[in-house]
């Protein structure tokens, strides 16, 4: 992002919402344009490519409250071009909106409008709180990953394709073109702030040669422009740890976005979504299933028998036993980090045939002959009589 873009660009068009939008709007909005513009969705499409990158750089400065508040302040000091009180705007000669925001404004030198203008009344002699050239952390990431239901109950190993900011590999994130090397600006001594005198006060601003770097750069790498930082394709290898639940976020330290000025990198935060079973569910560690089962089975009694993720198991169904009973099968869920393990709970269910041949209608006919006298319904038909 070249200095002007923090102005000029504007992120909220980029991914469709208001300014006024939800820090959750804006990550749904972000979602949905990612996995449309994705360039595993669209290969070859560079159009669509150059549009995820755009809503990648967008959502980068809307989703970090910090920098979102940065971007709001200085389009409404400076998107109508009245520029700087006192400084005549942009292009008039009085004083360049680059240099008040420098690299600031990426991440990459001072802390933003409120470390800059923070110094302007400081004392003479005193020093601006934010340094433009001191280490900072680089900008955490998130992504999101798809995995089946058997893959999250054992755990998997899983490829992840991204396209973020991230060092140079060029100018290994010097900003200089290889076989260069930048130095320090003599105008600043390496701060990137200078200082001018007026009356009892010092005001402190981005130095104008190096725009709030503390280097001069005589020869910028051809591929990310002197920024140290270009967005590129990489893939990295994620274990998933068995029993990760729906939504739950994996930490990559090391893995976001890189840091500036020595800081160290920002960190990868992996959203796992978990595709449903056909057959099993899930109540934190224990596993579920419905089983089917016919009247005579639960009231005579049977040996059932059920799949497992790793197997099968069988169990008692005592003779009487109600529809809707829960049996347990107890260490066949998920297994926890302590090396423990939930149950599986099997939901017994009567089937009801849909058809019956004749036969199976008159054993069925005969057997309530038999048991007309029982009344399953006895506390209903009293509350139905008024007794």
């Amino acid at each position: 992002m070249s200095q002007r873009d923090w102005i000029e660009k504007d992120f909220y068009r980029e991914l469709g919402v208001s300014s006024e939008a939800t820090a959750d709007e804006i990550k749904k909005s972000y979602r949905k344009l990612a996995r449309e513009l994705h360039p595993d969705a669209n290969p070859g499409d560079a159009k669509a490519e150059a549009r995820f990158k755009a809503v990648s750089e967008a959502y980068g400065v809307l989703s970090d409250p910090a920098k979102r508040k940065q971007y709001d302040e200085a389009r409404r000091l400076f998107a109508g071009g009245g520029g700087f009180p006192g400084s005549g705007g942009f292009g008039s000669g009085g004083f360049d909106v680059n240099d008040l925001f420098g690299r600031a404004a990426q991440g990459t030198g001072g802390g933003g409008l409120g470390d800059l203008l923070g110094g302007l009344f400081n004392r003479r002699g005193g020093a601006a709180a934010g340094s433009p050239t001191r280490p900072r952390r680089g900008e955490d990431v998130e992504t999101d990953v798809r995995i089946d239901f058997t893959e999250a109950v054992k755990g998997a190993t899983v490829p992840l394709r991204l396209s973020s900011p991230a060092a140079c590999t060029t100018c290994s994130g010097s900003g200089a073109r290889p076989g260069t090397t930048p130095h320090t600006c003599a105008t600043c001594s390496g701060s990137g702030l200078v200082t001018r005198s007026q009356g009892a006060f010092a005001f402190s601003e981005p130095c104008r040669d190096c725009r709030g770097t503390g280097r001069i750069i005589d020869d910028p790498c051809p591929e990310c422009g002197g920024d140290g930082v270009s967005t590129r394709t990489r893939t990295l290898t994620v274990r998933i740890p068995a029993g990760v639940a729906d939504g739950q976020r994996i930490r990559l330290a090391g893995q976001g976005e890189p840091g500036r000025n020595g800081g160290p990198n920002g960190d990868l935060f992996v959203r796992v979504h978990v595709n449903p079973h056909g057959i099993f569910g899930r109540q934190g560690n224990d596993l579920t299933l419905t089983a089917p089962m016919t009247f005579s089975e639960l009231a005579l009694g049977t040996t059932l028998t059920v799949p497992t993720l790793d197997g099968k198991v069988s169990l008692k169904v005592p003779a009487g036993t109600a529809s809707g009973r829960v049996l347990r099968a107890r260490g066949k869920g998920i297994t926890k980090r302590d090396g423990t393990a939930g149950d599986l709970l099997i939901t017994l269910e009567v089937a009801v045939p849909n058809n019956l041949s004749s036969e199976a209608r008159k054993a069925l006919e005969a057997y309530a002959d038999a048991t007309k006298d029982h009344d399953p319904r006895g506390d209903l038909n009293a509350l139905l009589e008024g007794r």
